[in-house]
């Protein structure tokens, strides 16, 4: 039974009280009394928080005035817009001075909320072989971002992406690396519109997707080594062995540069082999073929003599005026403890320190050579716009992200990936990269585009026309139609 109170002047029924216990609920009437005195000190003190809370709801409110001055500032200082001008980002410091910034010198910093912009749920066209988390790595290798010293790299925007490039063509031309950045980017891009396999060769290495809503073509060339290469046979079999003839380009590539807007050029792994090198039909060294009465030059010097040769021939293209080329450069492979065919693998579960990373060996060697003839094709270059995307001293700390022994290794079993990139990873990092250079170099609109190639095509009644043929009008373009493995018969000719 509740305990009584004995009033003694004023009594007050109060409301019930829902009085909340660990294992159970009480309701429970009361009755509560209160002295003269008491009600007065009550009254004033409803009194006082009434005004005291309607002083705060007649105010802004501070965290929104903080927002919009923080906002003001943002504005007032230009922070809102990324300023890039070949690769660099202007930065203003506190005492008001201008400083820059190089997108490709930086380091990785942990992100733990993650950083990837798609999963292998939300990218159709994500391939088998770089699918790491279907086939068991563990994700962390994800939650990391490329931080440039002194600034911050934008997040890629595919909407901003496909606004830019909205009737023009991009190429990536050179190895299965070229190809896997083609393949982040259709990633990064299918979140905003999915994309149509309008073409494909019989071993799928030269393959053309269409954005039918932006009318943007992306395509990817493959070439071992961007010069004509011809592979030796013993007792007719495959050896391994090639002969490079550094001063002719690869013509399965070259023949489609006239329909291009933008190139990406890269290249590399497969100098690290042995291979006999050639100068007007005369042979004049080679790499890694000790013992043998020649000069082994080694992969740098062969590389730089090969992208000398594709460069030139480039800066020579007459049907080419307006052609932006970017030279993406060599990215690391990291085998441990044996090469990719004598158990090597690369079993690392996060970054390398700055310690571990060298500058410096092979690797740097062709990264070096690259952009060396980069700069020697921008000063000759007249009507042709060339830059690079360095992204050799990021990738040299990422041994943690190739799919290592989580692939679809179907014809290679027993075999670790380390020369090619999860997806996602920070391979996408590329196309952050890629996209802030467009912003910057992209002068040129769609329509001189059109006129340079306008006596070079054929246009016909049933959609636009490419380089590679027609493809199907918006009209014949399906909602439905799957990106996947799609080989639209457009009677293409062959790549």
């Amino acid at each position: 039974m509740p305990r009584k109170f004995k009033p003694t002047n004023v009594e007050i029924d109060s409301c019930p009280l829902l009085l909340q216990a660990p294992h159970k609920t009480r309701l429970i009437m009361t009755k509560m009394i209160v002295t003269k005195p008491a009600m007065g000190f009550l009254l004033w003190f409803l009194l006082g928080s009434s005004i005291l809370l309607l002083s705060l709801l007649s105010r802004p409110n501070p965290f929104i005035l903080l927002q919009k001055k923080q906002q003001q500032l943002i504005v007032t200082l230009g922070l809102d817009k990324t300023d890039n001008v070949n690769q660099v980002f202007e930065n203003s410091t506190d005492d008001g001075a201008t400083s820059t910034c190089d997108l490709f010198d930086g380091r990785w910093v942990r992100e733990y909320y993650g950083n990837a912009s798609y999963s292998n749920y939300t990218c159709r066209t994500l391939p088998e072989s770089k699918n790491c988390g279907k086939y068991g790595k563990e994700q962390d290798f994800v939650n990391w971002r490329w931080k440039p010293d002194g600034c911050d790299l934008p997040r890629f925007d595919g909407k901003t992406f496909l606004n830019i490039v909205r009737g023009k063509r991009m190429a990536f031309v050179g190895d299965s690396v070229a190809r896997n950045q083609m393949e982040s980017l259709l990633c990064l891009l299918s979140q905003v519109e999915t994309p149509v396999s309008i073409q494909k060769d019989s071993e799928d290495r030269f393959r053309t997707w269409y954005f039918r809503s932006h009318d943007f073509i992306l395509t990817v060339m493959w070439t071992k080594f961007l010069v004509a290469a011809t592979e030796r046979t013993a007792d007719g079999a495959a050896t391994g062995v090639y002969d490079l003839h550094l001063d002719r380009v690869d013509t399965g590539w070259t023949e489609k540069l006239p329909w291009i807007n933008y190139l990406v050029l890269s290249g590399g792994h497969w100098f690290s082999r042995k291979l006999y090198l050639h100068e007007s039909d005369a042979l004049v060294g080679c790499v890694y073929c000790s013992g043998e009465n020649l000069t082994d030059f080694g992969p740098a010097p062969a590389v730089r003599r090969a992208f000398r040769t594709a460069l030139a021939h480039i800066n020579g293209c007459a049907d080419c005026g307006g052609l932006l080329t970017l030279v993406r450069t060599f990215a690391p492979a990291h085998f441990e403890n044996g090469a990719w065919d004598g158990g090597g693998k690369c079993n690392r579960t996060e970054p390398l320190g700055d310690r571990e990373v060298g500058v410096g060996g092979t690797d740097w060697g062709m990264r070096n050579a690259q952009v060396e003839e980069l700069r020697s094709a921008q000063e000759e270059g007249k009507d042709k716009r060339f830059e690079v995307l360095d992204v050799t001293r990021a990738m040299m700390a990422r041994a943690d992200a190739h799919p290592g022994e989580h692939w679809n290794n179907e014809w290679m079993k027993g075999y670790s990936d380390c020369v090619h990139w999860c997806l996602p990873g920070p391979i996408d990092v590329w196309n952050d990269m890629l996209l802030e250079i467009l912003k910057e170099n992209d002068k040129q609109p769609a329509e001189v585009y059109r006129a340079r190639v306008r006596t070079l095509r054929v246009t016909t009644p049933t959609g636009p026309s490419t380089a590679f043929g027609s493809y199907p009008s918006p009209s014949q373009l399906k909602d439905d139609m799957l990106p996947v493995d799609q080989n639209c018969s457009l009677n293409l000719p062959t790549m």
